[in-house]
């Protein structure tokens, strides 16, 4: 599977590094607005001894046709900005090239592009691409739809300096009907990122924890948002709809 990264700043290296460690992909290219590293190889840049080509190009040197048709690839992961996407998105589109987006504030007016762009190929949004968030909020949905009676409480814990609730606990919060008001907040030291859904049962407590270690695990998401998207009908999806065939044990 021939893969394209837009965007290299912290959760684009980390996707990189997973892509090119992984062997069932080759990381054609990666592509960022500015021109500072323009043509250096991607796998030396990260220190990781790799023969695929991985080459890094600016917006500015190619038109996504250009890139497309001289380096072709079969899924997109962007980790880049949303204006990117009027950048790639028709061109990706004419091409059958799969798309998954990990942008994480996306107005509505580029998830309505990412929907016309879903009728000619598929598309995977998350604004959270990692495996485990996405896990345990599919566990936290169904674990309410088993016991609705329960006190839920949601917890986050993030580096000190930190404002307001995360983008990721708002997301949790909407996606099992509490308001984010609700949310418990923690600032401490250089904490990337913990996230809790307590379930709270008469006699019983249930704990559903993500905690952050690396921001590789972005990378690990969109390898298995690519794997699991490349090949699919058109259509836009999200990880939920990836991630609900594995629930059926």
């Amino acid at each position: 599977m021939r893969v394209g990264i837009f965007g290299f700043g912290k959760a684009g290296r980390s996707a990189a590094t997973v892509f090119l460690q992984n062997p069932g992909t080759v990381l054609e290219w990666v592509v960022r607005r500015s021109a500072k590293l323009e043509h250096r190889s991607v796998p030396e840049f990260l220190g990781i001894s790799s023969t695929e080509p991985g080459l890094i190009y600016s917006r500015e040197e190619f038109t996504a046709a250009e890139l497309f048709d001289r380096q072709p690839v079969d899924v997109i992961v962007d980790f880049s900005a949303d204006d990117c996407l009027d950048y790639y998105g028709e061109e990706a589109a004419e091409r059958d090239i799969a798309i998954v987006t990990a942008i994480s504030h996306c107005p509505r007016s580029k998830i309505a592009l990412l929907r016309r762009l879903a009728r000619r190929t598929p598309v995977l949004w998350s604004p959270n691409i990692t495996i485990g968030i996405n896990f345990l909020m599919l566990a936290s949905k169904v674990l309410k739809k088993i016991a609705p009676y329960t006190d839920i409480e949601i917890l986050e814990e993030h580096f000190k300096g930190k404002t307001g609730a995360s983008g990721t606990a708002k997301r949790i919060a909407k996606y099992l009907g509490i308001s984010s008001a609700r949310v418990k907040k923690i600032r401490a030291g250089g904490i990337i990122g913990t996230h809790e859904v307590l379930f709270g049962f008469p006699f019983q407590t249930i704990r559903l924890k993500h905690e952050s270690i690396s921001r590789e695990a972005f990378g690990d998401g969109a390898l298995f948002a690519a794997e699991n998207l490349f090949g699919k009908k058109r259509g836009f999806y999200t990880m939920e709809d990836l991630l609900l065939p594995y629930f059926a044990l």
